[in-house]
């Protein structure tokens, strides 16, 4: 006879093996699964293990045929479930076999319905229309189909019953089927709701293109818990989604906004090549390809471009693609993004910050004016505020200061840049020090705690490019600083890099002769000092960092159609 114990305080019936390492809870649980078994039983875990008394036996005898009540209960209940199954199984193959035999043919004695868009229906209530989308929701009660029909201008719901819902392809419908739907638009009764407060009373529809159902059914191969990589090779499939497709939706107007605002700065837009010749931020970040022969590149910015286009069109902007082969996998990287860049001339640097924060606000107040993108921040973002003007300036130097005083670290590198180890294998923090580059991770966190807009400004001329103009002062023996800036957002960190240019075309040769470039390739770069220098800077603005953070999204993968970074070019 086997033996099975008991531990009323640690034991698990759930869990329990009724081993003395893995004892059940409860004797009533014990005795209905091993009644021949000898049972030992303990209030807990320090005692020992003991006979249970008569009356402890007489009381869970009580309990286990509680439990037994219980199973035949359950098993009554199953079965009682396969049968209304089974009979529900029937009944639709029945009437799906009955469905094949019904033609759905449309009335001709109805008004002929009107071809139109879902998101321009408003004006169309009462109407016979006929539109055309995907299956975005699907549901079927008693004998009525409901659908939540999505053709990209926005969502109806739609409602078929009698015979339009009794068809084989009525019965049989599938998300994210494409089909044709006429009928009459009708206000939603009151106290009910739908997307735009009405809906489609249907007619006659007919199937454009189905899609799979079973194992090949869209919900089976894409939902909320898809693993991250599934989804980002399921890109294709997610745009369909109301949240990414709201973010792509705002992204849009993000970027009509932003030129009308330029525009109305007197900003013309140009459109500047993607292949170059020249590298602008380090030849380290740059793609590399065989053009005809000659060694060519992906641009990583059109600054130089714009440049070039001061002296005839006056202030220039462009939004193009820029690239950038860094081994980066923040959530705040791409190896491809949208790049909104622009150069003003005649400008001093404190006109420069001034520009860039009115092009933010701006561009945020006419998103915000407009219903239909201020509705949709609301979606993503339901928390979000305007910022407000004017943006906190703190020098590089200062920052540095306050990343000490709030006790804000980076990791320790050697001469080689390689992270200098403390005794227990962890990386080395210490305090940051001018000339430091600052770490993402510091000045994200240092944005997030002011929880403001903020420019930082005045970066060591080391850490910054080539073209940066110097400050007019300096520490004087260790640093010369750039008239240069970062505009840092809360939740996101960088979103815009700016400065002046050099304009001095000895200067800008002593520049290149520092950095080992040779200036052949950039005639026409250092020809913008030759012929008619001035005052001239610019800016760059990363499209899908700024869309994070007017969208709250976590990664900037989110903000882009088809994002790509390391390893990353599908699909």
């Amino acid at each position: 006879m086997s033996t099975i114990h008991v531990d009323e305080s640690i034991g698990s019936d759930e869990t329990g093996k009724g081993t003395p390492e893995q004892p059940y809870q409860s004797l009533a649980f014990a005795l209905y699964t091993h009644a021949e078994a000898k049972l030992l039983v303990r209030k807990d875990a320090a005692g020992t293990y003991e006979e249970p008394t008569q009356s402890a036996l007489k009381k869970a005898k009580k309990g286990a045929d509680g439990l037994e009540k219980k199973r035949k209960k359950a098993e009554e209940l199953a079965e009682r479930e396969a049968k209304e199954k089974e009979g529900e199984r029937e009944r639709r193959e029945k009437l799906i076999e009955e469905s094949k035999r019904i033609v759905l043919t449309e009335d001709e004695s109805l008004a002929k319905a009107k071809k139109a868009k879902i998101g321009h229906l408003g004006s169309l209530r009462g109407q016979r229309v006929s539109v055309s989308g995907w299956v975005h929701r699907l549901r079927n009660q008693k004998d009525i189909i409901f659908i939540v029909l999505r053709d990209g201008t926005g969502y109806l719901q739609s409602v078929l019953s009698g015979k339009v819902a009794q068809t084989y392809a009525a019965l049989t419908l599938t998300l994210e089927s494409t089909v044709q739907l006429h009928g009459t638009l009708q206000a939603v009764p009151e106290g009910k709701t739908a997307p735009g407060g009405h809906e489609l009373v249907v007619d006659y529809w007919k199937v454009l293109g189905g899609a799979p159902g079973g194992d090949e059914a869209f919900t089976n191969r894409l939902n909320e818990k898809s693993d991250p990589s599934i989804l980002a090779d399921l890109r294709h499939l997610v745009l369909r989604g109301e949240i990414a497709s709201a973010v792509l939706k705002l992204r849009a107007a993000l970027l009509s906004s932003f030129r009308d605002t330029l525009v109305s700065h007197d900003l013309l837009e140009v459109t500047p090549p993607c292949l170059v010749q020249t590298q602008v931020e380090g030849g380290a970040t740059l793609f590399k390809l065989d053009y005809y022969g000659q060694p060519a590149y992906l641009t990583q910015s059109s600054q130089l471009y714009l440049e070039t286009c001061l002296p005839s069109l006056g202030d220039v902007f462009c939004v193009q693609e820029s690239f950038r082969a860094e081994n980066s996998h923040t959530r705040r990287h791409l190896s491809e993004y949208t790049h909104l860049e622009a150069e003003l001339a005649f400008i001093t640097f404190d006109d420069l910050l001034t520009h860039i924060e009115a092009i933010i606000c701006e561009t945020v107040d006419r998103l915000l004016a407009n219903p239909t993108t201020a509705a949709l921040i609301k979606q993503l973002n339901p928390n979000f505020t305007a910022p407000a003007r004017p943006f906190l300036r703190m020098s590089y130097v200062d920052a540095i200061k306050w990343l000490n005083e709030h006790g804000i670290q980076h990791e320790a590198e050697d001469a080689d840049g390689n992270v200098i180890l403390d005794e227990q294998g962890k990386p080395k923090m210490v305090d940051h020090a001018v000339g430091d580059d600052i770490a993402e991770a510091a000045e994200r966190r240092m944005t997030d705690i002011l929880g403001v807009p903020m420019f930082l400004y005045g970066f060591p001329a080391e850490l910054k490019s080539f073209y940066m103009k110097r400050m007019p002062y300096g520490d004087g023996d260790v640093h010369l600083f750039t008239e240069s800036c970062d505009l840092l957002m809360p939740g996101v960190g960088e979103i815009v890099g700016g400065s002046m240019r050099m304009t001095d075309q000895d200067e800008l040769s002593a520049a290149y002769k520092k950095e080992g470039i040779d200036p052949t390739p950039y005639y026409w770069f250092t020809d913008q000092r030759k012929y008619g220098t001035c005052e001239h800077g610019g800016y760059g603005l990363g499209v899908e960092r700024f869309l994070a953070w007017l969208a709250n999204r976590y990664t900037v993968r989110e903000c882009s159609l088809y994002p790509r970074w390391p390893s990353r070019a599908t699909p």
